[in-house]
């Protein structure tokens, strides 16, 4: 099967592989001896927090004052 790379460098999968393929967002891509490898992922959202809480330089120990404040708040 054929599917184009547009230039935007976008690849629309063709339908009958999507078909057969767990209900996806998201794909692990790897470049091995020239060929692109699509692996389906689901993507875990306790490494987003995590990802996010680093951003915003939010540190362990602040989350842990966060709830022993709103533990006495209780």
């Amino acid at each position: 099967m054929l599917a184009k790379l547009t230039a935007k460098n976008q690849i629309t999968l063709p339908k009958e592989l999507v078909r057969q393929l767990e209900p996806t967002d998201y794909f692990d891509v790897q470049l091995e001896n020239g060929r692109l490898i699509l692996t389906p992922v689901v993507p875990q959202m306790a490494g987003v927090v995590r990802d996010k809480l680093e951003a915003l330089g939010i540190t362990e120990d602040d989350i842990d004052a966060a709830v022993a404040w709103a533990s006495k708040k209780s």
